[in-house]
């Protein structure tokens, strides 16, 4: 079986101008660099990926600049919710209170920036060592994205969402 998929190789490069030796070189390399990242996924690098409740605290984040600081709580249900409680610029020109008017939910759009729940019923996934299993919303463009997280090895909280195929990472400092 090797030896066929070799002379298939070795014909489809011969075909298109290619040198198969270096193209299998560089196959082979990249198969153990996926079967390494695979084995060892960075996240799981940091100590704070073991336990569930180390997501638990405050942090303090930056958006399209707006600084903004968020509560992680763990909810009776063992899942977790993160609620804004502070916003660097929660006012608009006149004064006013920023409200959330971007939230496709309707009834959540009177509510002020500063208390705008990003998530809730995140869990802990052992296996992976990571948070999952929820959406973020994100409320600079109003919408929800499926949401990971994990702490960085230098202990900053990586947030990950993802729609469709495009993702966007924002990096959490923990206050407390």
């Amino acid at each position: 079986m090797k030896d066929n998929i070799i002379v298939c190789l070795s014909a489809v490069c011969s075909r298109i101008g290619l040198a198969w030796r270096p193209l299998m070189r560089f196959g082979a390399r990249l198969l153990l660099m996926f079967v390494l990242g695979y084995a060892f996924p960075a996240q799981a690098q940091n100590a704070l990926n073991t336990k569930g409740d180390n997501i638990v605290g405050t942090y303090q984040g930056v958006q399209k600049n707006d600084k903004f600081k968020v509560k992680v709580t763990r909810q009776s249900d063992g899942t977790y919710k993160a609620q804004i409680f502070w916003v660097e610029h929660d006012t608009d020109s006149d004064g006013k209170k920023i409200l959330d008017e971007k939230n496709p939910d309707k009834s959540l759009r009177s509510t002020p920036c500063d208390r705008i729940v990003l998530f809730s019923g995140l869990q802990y996934n052992e296996k992976e060592q990571c948070w999952d299993g929820t959406k973020i919303y994100d409320p600079h463009r109003g919408i929800r994205a499926k949401m990971k997280a994990w702490f960085t090895e230098d202990g900053r909280l990586c947030v990950k969402g993802t729609l469709l195929a495009f993702s966007e990472s924002v990096y959490w400092e923990r206050l407390r």
